[in-house]
């Protein structure tokens, strides 16, 4: 029987997050725990599952062990490490600049305190992005990059898609209108799991009105989500790529608002809100029935 887990459950721009901190590694979560928490209407409810730990590794002080709500492994999540700066904020353990291991490298988070002491914004240095096929990875040569180019979303419609590695894949899609239009619970999945992509990818749905990106994600192990940190960069390098915004925008998902930078020396770094929502503790051998 599974001992009862402490968590605090946190968002960022309406990707939310149960987090535990094990500093010591002792407390690893099996994928059908993580299922089952992150049930919306049997469990806590959540995008996915953060464990942080402590480590040396990459030149941090803590890792990021992040989980899609399905269970599978993920290895960057933009929102996630954002949130996990702020509960590491909250409880006292780093101060204003943070370096967090990931599946993905080392990220550099920088907390933006309030007057009060208190933190909710966060901005990440994500990396630079990735655009070969190799390193998203999609089939295909490997050094080819594959930048606005027409893609069978399905249904007998082709649009201009890009493919984007943020140490995670992404298929951002362009549209015509709004993508509060697109079926993206239909579309999403099958474009998920396309052929192309042998590991899956995150898929984005794109359209850029006023100067801003509106978007909406489908997030590979998750489904359809408010926001996607990782996502929001990958649509602003598409973006930019394409002409269409500068190297500085904001990406409009439903969840709210992600600014993204691209910078000169090809970093990109993605600010946004995070705060804690609530905390509690998980009774597994209730809530799993075993």
């Amino acid at each position: 029987m599974a001992d009862p887990l402490t968590f605090a459950k946190y968002q960022g721009s309406g990707n939310d997050f149960v987090m535990t901190i094990d500093l010591d590694d002792e407390r690893k979560l099996i994928a059908d725990e993580v299922v089952a928490v992150c049930h919306r209407r049997t469990g806590v409810g959540a995008d996915g599952v953060i464990r942080i730990v402590r480590t040396e590794r990459d030149g941090a002080s803590f890792f990021m062990d992040y989980t899609n709500a399905d269970g599978s492994v993920a290895e960057m999540c933009g929102n996630g490490i954002r949130c996990v700066g702020v509960l590491l904020h909250d409880r006292g353990l780093a101060g204003p600049e943070i370096a967090v291991s990931t599946r993905a490298g080392a990220k550099h988070l920088t907390l933006h305190p309030e007057p009060d002491g208190s933190v909710r914004r966060v901005s990440v240095a994500m990396g630079t992005p990735n655009l070969t096929r190799a390193g998203i990875p999609m089939h295909g040569p490997a050094w080819e990059t594959f930048l606005g180019q027409p893609f069978d979303i399905g249904g007998g419609l082709t649009l201009s898609a890009s493919a984007v590695s943020m140490g995670n894949p992404h298929l951002v899609v362009f549209v015509d209108s709004d993508p509060s239009t697109v079926h993206v619970s239909h579309v999403g999945p099958a474009l998920e799991r396309h052929e192309l992509f042998p590991e899956h990818t995150n898929v984005e749905f794109a359209h850029v009105h006023d100067g801003v990106v509106h978007a909406r994600v489908w997030e590979r192990g998750s489904g359809e989500t408010m926001a996607c940190g990782s996502g929001a960069c990958a649509v602003a390098v598409a973006a930019n790529e394409a002409g269409l915004v500068p190297s500085r925008t904001v990406v409009r998902f439903p969840g709210g608002d992600l600014e993204v930078e691209r910078r000169g020396d090809g970093d990109v770094v993605l600010t946004g809100d995070a705060e804690g929502v609530f905390e509690g503790t998980i009774d597994f051998e209730a809530l799993t029935g075993s």
